[in-house]
């Protein structure tokens, strides 16, 4: 199967995650998907193919022969796309050799180059986009349908000498589950790369630390007419946390290394409400910083309100990969070589995010991070890259190849 009809079929599968599921994975739909992946799997040759009961895959691209002593590599994407957006009833619309200019989605919807100024580098190539209704899926079923066609192709041409390779298929990344229950040790790669990247060239071993913080307030409801010195308005406490937080650490007002604080949620009534942060920086020091401010504000309320008025919930929830990877300077120096072959300028940079690969550093798996050729993750204007997408494909084939000399 072709990259694009594989990656127009994967699309197909709505597998929007749920960060209010308590289950794992957290929706049956993507385990639709990860049983299909499972049989083409084995359909186009992989070995010791397996889906277990947490809906992870697995499967085997053997060495090939007298090949068997090179190091096992893992190449790892996940199915699921995330909750901000519609993930069902996908349109894709593709665009030959795009000509640089505005894209108009649907009547009432334009993605233009002024907003996205990154439509500028892919003059010529092939995209593909939504319709405007939904997001596209690309995150991450164009790393999904790179990693099996590249398998396809390995397992089809026999001549190309490679070690063992071991393929990965995870659900739930999209809410930070995706490498819960992941089995590193069946897995048994010495280091693996998530292909779950964006822009052309990118490849990703730094990561934000991340927390999420939840911070609770009891307030005390009174009529608003006999409510002097006796009313505790417990939204009015939530939008106050809000106002002590720096401005110039919000998402919208950072970029590169710099960390930010991220209002995600205000919720409750006057006798009690919540609000939801997430925290993220990818220096620790700064990253343990911003979580003491938190408890820091929460103190200072609760000197102001009154002991059980104010409480928080932080949890940390996955660190910088980069202190892992680093000590095994032939991962990143192997990825920088196959970019190179398969003529992608290398681009190496921070990831504003996380992957499965953060985690799975952790995890005793050092995994850096992949382009895919997909753009605007999360929403209508999601889009790739269908060039790109060979290039990556390409850099996976390569990389199998120098792990195998």
């Amino acid at each position: 199967m072709e990259l694009k009809e594989r990656f127009l079929k994967y699309v197909g599968f709505d597998t929007q995650s749920d960060p209010g599921s308590e289950k794992f994975p957290s929706t049956d739909k993507q385990l639709v998907l990860l049983r299909y992946l499972a049989d083409e799997m084995k359909s186009i040759g992989l070995l010791d193919v397996e889906m277990d009961r947490y809906g992870y895959v697995m499967g085997t691209i053997p060495a090939t022969p007298g090949h068997e002593d090179r190091p096992v590599i893992g190449f790892i994407a996940h199915v699921d796309t995330s909750p901000d957006m519609n993930g069902a009833d996908i349109c894709p619309q593709i665009i030959e050799k795009y000509d640089g200019e505005d894209i108009r989605l649907n009547d009432k919807l334009t993605m233009t180059v002024a907003d996205f100024p990154e439509l500028s580098f892919y003059k010529g190539h092939t995209l593909i986009t939504t319709d405007g209704t939904s997001l596209l899926g690309a995150d991450d079923k164009a790393g999904v349908a790179e990693i099996m066609t590249a398998a396809e192709y390995l397992i089809q041409h026999p001549e190309i000498a490679h070690g063992k390779i071991r393929i990965g298929f995870t659900p739930d990344e999209e809410i930070g589950r995706g490498v819960d229950f992941f089995d590193v040790e069946r897995f048994g790669a010495v280091c693996a790369y998530t292909v779950d990247g964006g822009f052309e060239g990118e490849l990703e071993y730094e990561n934000f630390n991340a927390a999420g913080v939840k911070i609770e307030v009891q307030g005390r409801n009174i009529h608003p007419g006999y409510a002097k010195d006796k009313m505790l308005n417990a939204l009015q406490v939530v939008t106050e946390i809000n106002t002590m937080l720096p401005a110039w650490e919000r998402p919208e007002h950072t970029e590169g290394y710099e960390g930010f604080y991220h209002l995600i949620s205000i919720s409750g009534e006057v006798e009690k409400a919540a609000i939801e942060y997430i925290i993220r920086d990818h220096s620790r020091e700064k990253f343990e910083a911003k979580k003491q401010f938190m408890t820091n504000v929460v103190e200072f309320l609760t000197k102001k309100y009154g002991e059980g008025v104010v409480s928080m919930t932080l949890k940390d929830q996955y660190y910088n990969m980069r202190e892992m990877v680093e000590p095994h300077p032939e991962v990143i120096d192997k990825a920088l070589q196959a970019m190179q072959q398969a003529e992608v300028k290398p681009i190496v940079r921070p990831i504003r995010g996380g992957t499965d690969g953060a985690r799975l550093s952790y995890m005793g798996l050092p995994c850096p991070n992949l382009f895919t050729g997909g753009m605007n993750f999360h929403g209508k204007y999601e889009y790739c890259s269908l060039t790109t997408m060979h290039k990556a494909m390409q850099t996976i084939l390569n990389l199998a190849v120098l792990w195998g000399k």
